[in-house]
Parts: C-alpha cells; structure tokens; sequence
C-alpha cells in the first residue's frame, strides 16, 4: 500500500458529495463554529487582560505601588525619610499627612481624606497628579481636588470649599471640630469617580498646623516603584520595628481575585463554543464512515491497514479543525485591530477607567486558547477515526 494514499483520501472525503450534502454540510459548521469560537475567546481573553491592567494602573496611582505607615504615633518622621533617600535613591519618596474630613459647600457635604503633600515630591510619585501640580503654584491654605468632586460641587478655580476635620478640640463643656476654608487652586482627574470625590491634596504645611503636628513628623511616605512586589523585600530590612509598610496589591487582594475568577470562568465558558463545534466534528466524521463503509471495506480488503484508514479520519478531522483555529485566529486579530483602531465603543469615563476599549491579548492566553482548541480538535477525531477502523469487512461487503 502506498504512503500517498492517506493524504489522498483526505482530500477525496473532503470534497462536496451532491449526493450526500449534509455531510459536507455538517463539517462546515464545524469549521465555523470552531472559528468563531477561537474568534470570540481572543477578543475576549483581550478585553479581560485590557480592563485588568487599566483597573491596576488606576489602582497602582492612586493607591501608590508602595506606602510606609506607622505602628505607633511619631514613628514616621523626617530622619527615616531621609535614610530610605540615601539607602534607595533610584526610588521616590512622598511623606504626607492624612486626615479624614467632610467637604462642604452650600448645603452638600461630601466625606473624603486630604492629604498635606511636598507638591514637588507628589509629582514625581504621582503621575496623575503631575500634570496640574506643573500648572500651578501652591501656597499654604491652597488646595487641589478631583474633578467629580468639582463638578458636584460647581466650584471654579479660586473658589473657597470648607473642610470640616474630623479631629476636634475641646471648647469649654463640649469639643468642636476643626473648620478651615481652602482655596481650590487645580483639579486632577484619575479616571475613577471614587478618587475624585474622596481624596483631596494640600501642603504638608497646611495639614500640620490643622493636626498641630511637628514639620517633621508625617502620616506615613508614599513611595514610587517601578518592581514593588521586589522593592518591598528591599526596604522591609531597613524599617525600624514601629514602622510597617504595604504595597497597593494588599489592600485589592479579594478584587483582584474576583477578576481572575470571572476571566477563568469566562475561558472555560468560552472554550464550551468550541467542544460544540468539535461535536459536530464528530457527528462529520461518524456520517462519512457510515456513507462510505463499503469503500473503507474494500480499502481494507486490498490491503490498507486499519492503522492507515485510523489516519486518514484523524486527518480530516484535524484539517477541518485546524482550518477553524486558523481562520478564528486570523478573525481575531483583525477583530481586534479594527476594535484599537477605530472608536467603535465608546465607554462612559464615569464607570470605567477608560473611555476606549483596552485591549491586551498576552502570549500566554493565545498560547492556551490555540493549544486548548486543538487538543479538543484531536480529541473529537480520535472516536470517528477508531469506529472507521474497525469496520467488518465481511458484513459490509456481504451486505453490498
């Protein structure tokens, strides 16, 4: 038996049978259905890792990649800045001073944090602050907010917003809190409407004499970070015991968890696409063994193998899958051109941390979804290509 007749028959099996359509029928859809599947977990598989690395660099900002905090009151202060400066000088440092507050303006009251900053500093840890700090001079008592919290309050630069802190001081037989007017002197905005309404950005001299804090001693020290989850084990050994220090992902632990669960469970919803169209796969391959019994009988009888006759269905049905996988893939990246290039859908600015669609497809999921598929393309082979070898030459050809 020649070796050519495997790849011979592939290509006979695979040509339209006018007499029998539906089996040419059957294995088009099985093309199809593999293609957009494959088409469908690419662009997905994207826009999941897209919305992931958006929601991480907002989160990273605004969170800051590292922050050192203190365990005991007094323990961050200006010596233990100026020692991490000189032990880890390609990293940037911010002290500040956080408290908690309640804006108020006419009779809307929004409750946030404000945080005294070394502009200067904040701009190098704090890229979405930097832009407005560069714009603007700020002296003591100024003070920059977020756009969401501007709009709902209506205010225009140099307008006056009360801050009510809610460290209070005793005031004969009852404590009174703290009230002080800022000027609004720039506004930033970070892409998520919760940053811009809560946090709020002031001179660390502003802060200090509101908290009656030394200029030296700080809330804690934002610090900037390219490699954090390698840095942390870095600085950790030079901290003092009353200190403590966390990076952004610690305190997003549960969210980031929830979005690699929802992408799993999306692959594995996904992928069923595909085991669909490798069903008909099957039921493709197991019509054309039932049509073309008496030729595999005859085959066998003048001497191909059943090995041989095993090849050639596991062939034709890995080019048909094959070919799906190849136009799913080609469907995909020109989905997803299409989807970056052109401003297609357009998301509200409000919700998500982009107006675009990101968009991000790593080697590793298009290594896992074209490995997925065709494993389950070979899989759905194999069962058709073992019954078509194991045809009766007897019974077949006695019943012809």
């Amino acid at each position: 038996m020649k070796t050519s007749i495997v790849p011979y028959l592939v290509k006979r099996f695979l040509r339209f049978d006018k007499e029998q359509p539906f089996i040419f029928l059957s294995a088009l859809l099985a093309f199809l259905g593999i293609s957009l599947g494959v088409m469908v977990l690419l662009i997905a598989m994207a826009l999941m890792n897209g919305f992931d690395n958006e929601f991480k660099k907002k989160l990273t900002i605004m969170n800051y990649p590292l922050t050192i905090i203190p365990k005991f009151y007094g323990s961050v202060d200006e010596n233990l800045l100026l020692t991490l400066e000189s032990e880890f000088p390609k990293l940037n440092f911010s002290p500040y001073v956080q408290s908690a507050i309640m804006a108020r303006s006419g009779s809307k009251l929004e409750g946030g944090y404000i945080f005294g900053v070394d502009f200067e500093s904040e701009a190098k840890v704090n890229s979405v602050l930097n832009e407005t700090i560069q714009k603007n001079e700020f002296n003591k008592f100024d003070v920059l907010i977020g756009k969401t919290l501007k709009e709902e309050f209506a205010l225009f630069d140099d307008d006056k917003l009360m801050y009510i802190f809610t460290h209070v001081e005793p005031g004969g037989m009852s404590v009174t809190p703290k009230i002080k007017r800022f000027n609004v002197k720039g506004v930033f905005d970070s892409g998520l409407s919760a940053y811009d309404k809560a946090y709020s950005y002031t001179t660390l001299s502003s802060l200090q004499t509101m908290l009656n804090l030394p200029s030296n001693q700080y809330s804690g020290i934002h610090i900037f970070s390219a490699n954090p989850q390698v840095d942390i084990l870095k600085i950790k050994k030079f901290l003092p015991e009353s200190v403590s220090i966390k990076g952004w992902w610690e305190d997003n632990v549960n969210f980031f968890a929830a979005l690699e669960l929802e992408k799993a469970s999306l692959f594995i919803v996904l992928m069923l696409i595909i085991l669909i169209a490798a069903i008909n796969i099957i039921s493709s391959l197991l019509m054309t063994v039932m049509n073309r019994r008496s030729e595999i009988a005859l085959l066998l009888s003048l001497g191909a193998t059943p090995a041989e006759i095993k090849k050639v269905f596991l062939y034709l049905g890995i080019v048909i899958g094959t070919s799906g996988i190849l136009a799913g893939v080609a469907l995909g990246m020109s989905g997803l051109w299409i989807l970056s290039t052109f401003d297609i859908v357009h998301l509200p600015k409000d919700v998500y941390p982009t107006a675009s669609l990101p968009l991000d497809l790593s080697v590793k999921d298009f290594i896992f979804i074209v490995f997925g598929a065709f494993v389950i393309v070979i899989i759905s082979s194999f069962y058709p290509a073992k019954k078509a070898s194991e045809v009766d030459i007897l019974t077949v050809l006695r019943n012809e």
